[in-house]
């Protein structure tokens, strides 16, 4: 059965675009031009995936996805963020009420039809119980595998040696490959009883994490005025 995706787009000419290539991909879609109008349909219709711009008619994004996530069933549908504004107040907000990803505008749709295809596939392997929080070992692009029962890191095999402070960092990151985690979210899952970090001691983390993985570095990516994802593919380093 189709996947549908809710689009909640004011601008008629990006949300046929999307409508577009979603409905090129296989998806079943259904448009809405007002937040309120977007609210009424999630929680109607419950969709697979709410595509959600953040400037809408008479409710903002944000509002609609605070309102959401404290609906009793709509709570759970996954949502992907759209922002003409990369303002790190509005990437943060957004993915502090519970959303799951961002794209800002201009997108390319190739990036969008990747972000709705990784976002979908993580919800799956959540409602089956195969999370990677919730298994022995993660193995991330590049061949570094995490084992999360023996807090143990290997990279092609070769052991790759952390501290207690990095470990989590990583794991945590590798909860959900490609959805961005805030300084502030990092500080909050990482910091135990053992580690003193603040938001800014987390770039210094992630320089000496990067260093130790050597070129599997790479998999942390930097999301400019956000914070840190695990890329969805490890891209070859230019020559």
């Amino acid at each position: 059965m189709p996947k549908s995706v809710l689009v909640v787009e004011d601008e008629q000419d990006i949300a046929t675009l999307i409508e577009f290539h979603l409905r090129k991909e296989g998806f079943e879609v259904e448009l809405a031009r007002t937040g309120r109008a977007g609210l009424e349909a999630a929680q109607r219709s419950e969709p697979d995936l709410l595509i959600l711009d953040i400037m809408l008619p008479d409710l903002d994004g944000l509002e609609v996805c605070r309102r959401l996530k404290r609906h009793d069933t709509a709570r759970n549908i996954p949502i992907i963020m759209v922002s003409a504004r990369g303002e790190e107040a509005d990437i943060v907000s957004g993915l502090e009420l519970g959303a799951d990803d961002y794209v800002t505008k201009p997108f390319s749709p190739r990036v969008l039809m990747a972000r709705v295809r990784a976002t979908l596939r993580r919800g799956i392997e959540e409602l089956n119980g195969h999370a990677p929080d919730d298994a022995d070992s993660v193995t991330l692009p590049g061949g570094v595998v995490i084992d999360t029962a023996r807090h143990i890191v290997r990279v092609e095999g070769e052991r790759v040696d952390l501290t207690a402070t990095q470990f989590r960092l990583l794991a945590y990151l590798a909860e959900r490959p490609g959805f961005v985690r805030t300084r502030d979210q990092i500080v909050s899952a990482v910091r135990g009883e053992d580690a003193v970090l603040s938001s800014r001691a987390v770039d210094v983390h992630v320089a000496a994490l990067r260093q130790k993985l050597g070129d599997r570095g790479r998999v942390i990516e930097t999301v400019r005025g956000v914070g840190y994802r695990i890329a969805d593919e490890l891209v070859d380093a230019p020559v």
